[in-house]
């Protein structure tokens, strides 16, 4: 009979043996029950009733993957419009196939499948996780995801780019490549990593098959794939399954941290945060060096994996490489010998290693970032922060850098004095960087961990509680050291941003900023980073007057220090244009906007994001002034080039695709933009959660068509369900957030409700007439005047349309309003259409 322990350790072996790829699954079991013949069987016995009720039910047949069969038995089945050509791998979340796409454009795609059985719940969450962590990334080392879905039968797919590479241990053996050269390529990986963790995802399975190299133009570059174990920290998704939970170990054995492996112990565990990535990553990169992992698994079983990756300290990777039998082996892989190979490890490159894979995450590198950047100064010759920084080192260091240099110096005392107080002077601020790596580390971990059960009182910790705690302890625990105090504030705000929490990044943003003029100066290119950051996002709240003036001063700035065609001068000149298109300003917008599309094709290239970002806004500008035809060109050109590029559910798709959903309003296509409008809300509610300021505008969008279409009880609901949103997120006098009170009104007033949309109206005039915007103000009196001209109060109809009028009111927006049918024929609209004309190309 199992005891309840020997069932906990049966448990954990098939968990971990589930997650191992077909291939290494005999392999795992051997080293995981070694000799114990009893475990061995009741394990397999599991696995093996997991496979026939999972496994093959849910294999590749229509009833259960809904695949449908070619007439030709010989060519391969299909999802959709993916046809599978072969199974890639298998594993414990389902199969992984090469598949064609067939349409809007043919290319090989890598398809996910996931499995059915006794775990399906949980590995469902984790394919929605993995689903969620690539919609929000977007980076060249990370292999983008192109579309996911579901089948009639409820399972799911996942649509990837398919990297046709090996992993980046095997390409390296295979090539020959150099340390230097695997450094430089490992630096790429740290930067795919990093671009993840700033959307708040930790990998946590990070190991060579999971970072493919391919070769692009002949150089070779990597890819991360699976996240489909990735945690989120910050993503807004509620689900418990996205924390680590305690009692399970998830992850890989031999690159798993040891926080990781914690998930196993009795008192709890511990969770984990971005530097068990760091960790994982240490151990790839001790394999890039040496050809083997730290420790020696082969003989050891599951349970003493586990005690040694807790307990022992790995070896040096010189002295690993040193007592290796096949060292030669692993010398000739890297292109020299062993003698020389152990020397070259010998020092900063085992220093670099052995602090990326500490035992205590407080002692590791803080993050990717921090670990290239070390990875750096060590390929410069330079002083690296995991070293103990002597004077005897920096000056051998400084030697090796300066080899002429010093033989002159020693001619002279003069020289030698120089030498001595530069290497001082180096010496202070490799202590100082080091230190705030420390102080990083420590302060992220303060915040990106989940509290102990016993202090939280049995409440459910969120993402958001996390976020909100660190953003006031910034303050607290960095104030003296400034310049690190703003760039931790920038990152809480960026992370802000990206969940549409707005009056909290401002916030934060305007601090940092504060901070920077201050220390850095209004030149630095951290302030005007965060300068282009606090101007758009100024922008994206209608705070257009303030926006703009932030943006001209710092485009100022940028042409003289960064130059006009810098990356982040055209980023600016972007926001520029965006923000003059919010003031209605659309000439200006689109000149600014065409001029920087122009420069951004030209030096970034007709596919970079940044250069979608410009399209989008400028197909914008021409619906604003009327010419939705060509618009309507212009945003299904980008939407096809956006999918391609970044994929079918990234911001810059969905944004390109409620533009249309405008343009297609404006033509009165009715019909067609609500169906638009859905296409973008389905996917909105799944990626970006149930309040962010991206589903507001959707929301307004669709209930506009409904009301057009006079699905007016519908209209009414959704109106209020973006309503809703943005008083939550804005509060309730907040020009946005009245914008979206009108429209409510006027759908009051068309159900027969015109006193109480009269009374609205009134409340919403009050409180606009707070601010200086003529803009909204005309808006405003165009909406009062639509809901009189639908109750049939013709005079108040013509009043209140002057008034808007007066208030600049455009012409064609006068025109193309359907609520002011009733008023046609009538002289006074008439005279008031005439009057708007004239106003219009007076002020052009």
């Amino acid at each position: 009979m199992t005891t309840p322990g020997q069932w906990l350790r049966v448990k954990e072996i098939v968990g971990a043996a589930l997650e191992c790829e077909q291939s290494q699954r005999l392999a795992f079991l051997d080293t995981a029950c070694h000799e114990d013949s009893q475990l061995r069987a009741e394990v397999e016995s599991l696995i093996a009733a997991y496979e026939r009720s999972s496994l093959l039910s849910g294999g590749l047949s229509q009833s259960n993957w809904n695949i449908t069969p070619s007439p030709d038995a010989e060519t391969p089945a299909t999802i959709g419009p993916y046809r599978l050509e072969r199974e890639l791998g298998a594993g414990g979340m389902g199969q992984v196939w090469l598949a064609e796409q067939l349409e809007p454009v043919r290319r090989l795609v890598a398809i996910k499948l996931i499995r059915s059985g006794f775990r399906d719940r949980e590995i469902a969450q984790r394919f929605l996780a993995e689903r969620q962590s690539l919609a929000l990334m977007n980076h060249p080392s990370i292999a983008k995801v192109f579309d996911a879905g579901t089948t009639p039968s409820g399972q799911h797919y996942l649509v990837m780019e398919y990297v046709d590479g090996q992993p980046i241990t095997e390409y390296c053996d295979h090539h020959k490549l150099s340390i230097d050269q695997r450094l430089r390529l490992f630096q790429q990986v740290c930067d795919g990593v990093q671009h993840a963790h700033q959307k708040a995802i930790i990998h946590r399975d990070l190991k060579p098959s999971n970072i493919l190299v391919t070769e692009v133009d002949g150089k070779p570059t990597p890819r991360i794939i699976d996240f489909g174990i990735a945690k989120a920290l910050t993503s807004g998704i509620d689900d418990p399954t996205l924390f680590t939970r305690v009692g399970s170990v998830i992850g890989t054995m031999g690159y798993m941290s040891p926080e990781q492996a914690e998930g196993t112990s009795q008192d709890g565990g511990h969770d984990v945060d971005t530097r068990s990535d760091v960790y994982s990553l240490g151990v790839v990169l001790y394999e890039l060096l040496t050809g083997v992992l730290p420790f020696d698994q082969r003989k050891l079983t599951y349970f003493e994996v586990l005690r040694v990756l807790r307990e022992q300290d790995a070896p040096r990777p010189s002295t690993r490489l040193r007592d290796l039998a096949n060292s030669n082996a692993a010398a000739q892989d890297r292109g020299t010998e062993t003698a020389p190979l152990i020397r070259q490890l010998r020092g900063d490159a085992d220093s670099i290693v052995l602090k990326a894979i500490e035992k205590e995450r407080n002692r590791r590198y803080a993050s990717p970032a921090e670990l290239a950047a070390d990875i750096e100064r060590y390929l410069r010759n330079e002083p690296v922060t995991a070293h103990a920084a002597s004077f005897g080192y920096l000056a051998r260091k400084y030697v090796r850098r300066h080899r002429a240099g010093v033989l002159i110096a020693a001619t002279g005392i003069l020289l030698l004095a120089g030498f001595a107080i530069a290497q001082t002077i180096q010496l202070r601020n490799t202590r100082r960087q080091r230190d705030r790596a420390d102080r990083i580390s420590q302060f992220m971990s303060g915040i990106f961990k989940v509290s102990n059960p016993n202090q939280s009182q049995g409440k459910t910790i969120t993402a958001r509680d996390l976020l909100d705690n660190g953003s006031k302890q910034i303050a607290a625990e960095l104030k003296d050291d400034p310049e690190l105090e703003a760039r931790m504030m920038y990152q809480m705000a960026d992370t802000y941003y990206n969940l549409g929490i707005y009056p909290q990044a401002q916030s934060l943003a305007e601090q940092a900023l504060s901070i920077q003029r201050r220390v850095l100066g209004s030149h630095n290119p951290d302030t005007l980073e965060t300068m282009t950051f606090l101007g758009g996002l100024l922008s994206d709240e209608g705070n257009y007057r303030e926006a703009e003036k932030l943006q001209r001063e710092q485009l100022e700035v940028d042409r003289k220090v960064l130059g006009p065609e810098n990356r982040a001068t055209l980023k600016a000149s972007f926001w520029l244009g965006i923000t003059l298109n919010g003031e209605e300003r659309y000439a200006e917008a689109e000149k600014v906007l065409r001029q920087t599309l122009v420069t951004q094709q030209r030096v970034l290239g007709p596919e970079d994001p940044q250069t979608i970002m410009t399209m989008d806004g400028l197909a914008n500008a021409v619906e604003r002034e009327g010419r939705f035809s060509e618009a309507e060109k212009q945003y299904r050109s980008l939407i096809e080039i956006s999918r391609r590029v970044v994929g079918p559910e990234n911001t810059n798709t969905l944004s390109a695709m409620g533009n249309l959903a405008a343009t297609l309003l404006q033509q009165e296509r009715f019909p067609e933009a609500e169906q638009q409008c859905r296409d973008v809300l389905a996917i909105e509610r799944r990626i970006l959660g149930p309040e962010h300021p991206d589903l507001v505008v959707t929301l307004d969008n669709l209930g506009t068509a409904l009301d057009y279409e006079g699905k007016l009880v519908e209209a009414d609901k959704t109106l209020r369900e973006a309503l809703a949103i943005e008083q939550h997120l804005l509060g309730p006098e907040n020009p946005s957030t009245l914008t979206i009170e009108e429209s409510v009104a006027v759908i009051q007033s068309e159900m027969g409700h015109y006193p109480e949309a009269k009374n609205t109206f009134q409340s919403i005039l009050k409180s606009l007439e707070k601010t200086s915007e003529p803009g909204t103000l005309a808006t405003a009196w165009d909406g009062f005047a639509c809901a009189a001209a639908v109750a049939g109060h013709k005079d108040e109809a013509i009043e209140y349309l002057n008034k808007a009028i007066d208030h600049n009111l455009p012409s064609a927006q006068l025109i193309a309003e359907p609520h002011f049918d009733s008023l046609h024929g009538d002289p006074r609209y008439e005279a008031a259409l005439a009057r708007s004309k004239a106003a219009n190309t007076a002020t052009q």
